[in-house]
């Protein structure tokens, strides 16, 4: 055997790229993204075209995903299945269990990157964030005077009632 011949013998790289593709043969048609099954690829193709074949029954609002329209359901029913085992309260989701059980703990993993306050959640950092760039994002439609935080807002437009 040549030495030529040895070397087409072995897979080239783009051979192992195209058996590494084999794995996700669902193409996406829009951005060629790989899937492994073609319910997948469906699943997929609705973030491009914007089809919402799952409506709820009570209020109409349409979803890409079963078990988005299964979760929203919850909001009607009030069904909770998610309970905190520390208070006992009740969430529609798992994501939400979660993030209400820092409550309960001290673990702070948002940190501040101006100063040393680090906080439970993004949302607070950010609320936070605004004492160091003076940013008001909650105005008053009356004075446009600005608050920090929307409960401060909600508190002043007293003033005007």
């Amino acid at each position: 055997m040549r030495a030529d011949e040895a070397l087409t013998d072995r897979p080239s790289r783009r051979d192992s790229m195209d058996a590494s593709s084999a794995e996700k043969p669902c193409k996406c048609s829009y951005c060629g993204k790989g899937f492994s099954s073609p319910s997948q690829l469906e699943t997929h193709r609705r973030s491009h075209t914007g089809e919402r074949p799952f409506t709820c029954s009570v209020c109409e609002k349409g979803f890409a995903q079963l078990c988005n329209l299964l979760t929203h359901q919850r909001l009607h029913t009030g069904e909770r299945p998610f309970t905190c085992s520390h208070c006992g309260k009740g969430f529609a989701q798992s994501s939400n269990l979660l993030r209400h059980q820092r409550v309960h703990a001290d673990y702070r993993p948002f940190q501040c990157p101006d100063c040393d306050k680090s906080f439970k959640s993004t949302r607070d950092l950010l609320t936070h964030q605004g004492t160091h760039t003076g940013e008001r994002p909650f105005t008053c439609p009356v004075c446009a005077k600005g608050f920090i935080r929307p409960f401060h807002l909600l508190r002043h437009q007293q003033v005007h009632a």
